[in-house]
């Protein structure tokens, strides 16, 4: 996929968490977190920091346990690549509330930007959807992007979508990084007492 077919990511994540309600969002390691951030912060954001490889599986305990509500877990190429086996277990249990968005920019942005399985021909959503998540795609456009949107509020079956992004590297807009602060705030937006 050429560069001119990319999306920017911090118009990615704002039209995914755009008018939310009561969607409730996991963002991964790093750049996913900053972009979500940028977003705008909110009580319904879990913002995960040094837990590389578990925003899917977080995102689908967290579909399970709160079934009424949509999740959102959005994450990037690198960490979804390192954490291939929650696609497996979210297939096999399908709860119709969670959507899966990686940010796909065919690179290892956390380490220094080298280029990741996704550069060399990878499909994450042929990947989802032999996990058995069928409604599986890539997104290279706006109109689609749209439409993922209006499914995962749908909640009519688990979702995944690899958004093809530029390989950028916009200003850093930092989450709250107290693990402690961030997961009682969530507890307390979920009407949870904090543990």
């Amino acid at each position: 996929m050429s560069a001119e077919n990319r999306l920017e990511r911090r118009t990615v994540v704002a039209e995914l968490v755009r008018d939310r309600g009561d969607l409730l969002v996991v963002s991964g390691l790093g750049s996913p977190t900053w972009d979500l951030m940028a977003s705008g912060d909110h009580d319904l954001n879990c913002y995960l920091w040094g837990a590389m490889g578990a925003a899917a599986t977080i995102g689908l305990g967290l579909a399970l346990a709160q079934r009424d509500r949509p999740v959102l877990v959005i994450t990037g190429d690198g960490e979804m690549l390192m954490g291939l086996g929650a696609l497996a277990t979210i297939g096999s249990r399908r709860p119709p509330n969670l959507a899966i968005a990686v940010l796909d920019n065919e690179h290892y942005g956390e380490t220094g930007m080298q280029p990741s399985h996704t550069a060399t021909g990878l499909r994450l959503d042929a990947v989802a959807r032999d996990c058995g998540i069928a409604a599986s795609e890539e997104i290279a456009d706006l109109e689609a992007l749209a439409t993922f949107r209006a499914r995962l509020h749908a909640k009519d079956d688990a979702s995944f979508a690899a958004i093809k992004i530029e390989a950028d590297d916009p200003p850093r807009v930092l989450a709250p990084r107290d693990g402690v602060y961030v997961k009682n705030r969530f507890r307390a937006a979920l009407g949870l007492d904090p543990i």
